[in-house]
């Protein structure tokens, strides 16, 4: 633990994390573009104040970890350090909105998921399939990479979760009653398992990703919205 938020007035609710490669930090984005760095995070500027179109739903950080991509619901992606700007789905007609990003290994590319299930690849991030164009029974509400970058793996609310590319399938929540919604996932170094976690802290491990624990059953002051791991 490196420090939060938590107690604080914020212009704007927290949306999403990102950890840096040592694991000996994190960023924390909210909805206004602002970035909040902890631990040997450092920080590379933010749109916090900035006007934007759209609210900022999530961060990637680069493999080097001097930099990161923050993305906003109408597809618009910013950069910061030596994350590089290779495109985004801003002043396209989507139809529904992004929901998240992942960022390649290389650090040369990223997805973007929308809540239906799209996915829009830039750089050297393939196109592996999405789910846009189906009928999910649950809104799409992140995503996370395999490995080598060769696949990836998205989570609906209802804890669904779709394959893509060498992402192997290792279990879902779907069709289970879940206590809160799934808000957001993320995969194991070695790409052989993963965690979701609802809006209620409560986690779910499958395939080897391991359970260290919850806060799923307590009282928290204001919901989970996202998941990260290192490594």
């Amino acid at each position: 633990f490196y420090g939060s938020e938590g107690g604080t007035h914020l212009n704007s609710p927290v949306v999403g994390m990102a950890p840096t490669p040592s694991g000996r930090g994190y960023w924390l984005v909210a909805a206004d573009g602002g970035v909040f760095s902890f631990g040997d995070a450092a920080f590379y500027g933010s749109e916090g104040g900035a006007h934007l179109n759209s609210p900022v739903v999530g961060i990637a950080a680069t493999p080097s970890g001097d930099g990161y991509w923050l993305v906003a619901s109408d597809g618009g992606v910013f950069s910061f350090g030596d994350a590089a700007f290779d495109g985004s789905a801003a002043g396209t007609r989507l139809s529904s909105p992004v929901v998240g990003t992942a960022a390649t290994p290389s650090g040369n590319g990223y997805w973007l998921v929308a809540s239906d299930g799209g996915v829009f690849s830039f750089g050297d991030a393939t196109f592996f399939g999405s789910e846009g164009g189906t009928h999910v029974n649950s809104p799409v509400v992140g995503m996370a990479p395999a490995a080598a970058g060769r696949g990836y793996w998205l989570v609906a609310a209802d804890g669904g979760v779709f394959a893509f590319g060498d992402a192997g399938f290792f279990g879902s929540e779907g069709g289970a009653r879940l206590d809160a919604p799934v808000v957001g996932m993320a995969a194991n170094a070695d790409g052989k398992g993963y965690w979701l976690v609802g809006s209620d802290g409560g986690v779910f491990s499958f395939g080897d990703a391991t359970f260290f624990g919850s806060e799923g059953g307590t009282k928290l002051n204001s919901p989970v919205v996202g998941l990260a791991t290192w490594g």
